[in-house]
């Protein structure tokens, strides 16, 4: 069954957040291409994935699937606009099952990280790399 809705969600909030397709498919362990595919409507996300997402996203499956994200945020709903909403509590480890938990602290420092200029994220990857 088609949901263009849920293709057009899945756009927007991958945009909104400033997400690539290459950084949710990976927190998903698929190909960026089927991640594509979710938001081209030429296939559905299994409801392993789309719990994942909606939690992803801290928003309901029936948001997700079917509310109208783009008329919500433009009439005004600010929960749209938290970019903390790019984080979660629990993520997948790539290529496996397990779960990583990520503390309050963690998700501070990683916030911190994603603000800093590409020079600076260079510097600190060189830091971290020769005291570790």
């Amino acid at each position: 069954m088609s949901n263009i809705q849920l293709a057009n969600n899945l756009r927007f909030l991958r945009i909104k957040h400033k997400l690539t397709q290459d950084n949710i498919s990976s927190l998903l362990n698929i190909s960026r291409q089927a991640y594509s595919n979710y938001e081209t409507n030429k296939r559905t996300p299994d409801l392993d994935s789309l719990l994942y997402i909606s939690r992803f996203y801290r928003i309901s499956m029936d948001e997700l699937i079917l509310g109208n994200l783009k008329r919500t945020y433009k009439s005004g709903d600010e929960k749209y606009l938290d970019d903390s909403a790019s984080y979660i509590i629990c993520a997948k480890e790539k290529n496996t099952d397990n779960s990583i938990y990520i503390s309050s602290e963690e998700m501070d420092f990683i916030t911190k990280i994603r603000a800093l200029s590409q020079k600076s994220k260079q510097k600190l990857a060189g830091f971290l790399s020769s005291n570790f």
